[in-house]
């Protein structure tokens, strides 16, 4: 379990690189259709990743809590499931389920997203305003498996508290920590 911390390279308050990606089923998303004007959660998962299992059922739960209030969710698997068949897309549904995710979980083969968004590693967080920009880009909470914390979403249910009550997201904003995005061959970022 390779240890890989967010890169944190999209800056705060900026707009960020728009997306159309498909789900398994081969439906597209784009990323402003999905947001349409709302807080947006986008979170770079897998289904292998002990980092993302660890979270994911208290993902679900966040998502349940902060959908009714206006946000929007979307997650999306970049790894090379030609590399890592855990991760391919066929897999996708039965483990977005399992986690009680009931948003969107796109595939981005290409990697061209993640390579845009500078994510590194799953799960990389991003919640954007309800003008598109990056309002944060940090850990889910504090929790790594192994180390006893609780698995509560802490930092994400404060950025989204803040953007929902009009206050400044917390900072600092520390970044996400997990298993490195699964590059194709010749495709790893600079």
């Amino acid at each position: 379990m390779a240890r890989t911390p967010s890169t944190q390279r999209l800056p705060l308050g900026r707009s960020v690189p728009d997306f159309t990606l498909p789900d398994p089923s081969g439906k597209n998303h784009r990323l402003q259709d999905l947001a349409k004007g709302k807080p947006t959660v986008v979170v770079f998962a897998c289904n292998h990743c002990p980092y993302v299992i660890h979270v994911r059922d208290a993902f679900g739960r966040v998502a349940k809590e902060f959908q009714p209030k206006g946000v929007a969710f979307v997650a999306i698997n970049s790894n090379d499931a030609v590399q890592y068949p855990d991760d391919a897309p066929s897999l996708m549904p039965a483990f977005a389920q399992s986690g009680g995710w009931n948003f969107p979980y796109l595939v981005d083969e290409s990697q061209e997203v993640a390579r845009a968004w500078h994510a590194a590693c799953t799960p990389d967080l991003f919640v954007l305003d309800t003008a598109g920009k990056l309002a944060y880009a940090g850990q889910f909470d504090s929790s790594r498996p192994g180390n006893g914390e609780p698995v509560d979403g802490r930092d994400l249910r404060a950025a989204l508290e803040a953007l929902l009550s009009g206050k400044a997201v917390p900072s600092p904003q520390k970044p996400s920590l997990g298993c490195n995005i699964k590059w194709k061959p010749g495709n790893e970022p600079a």
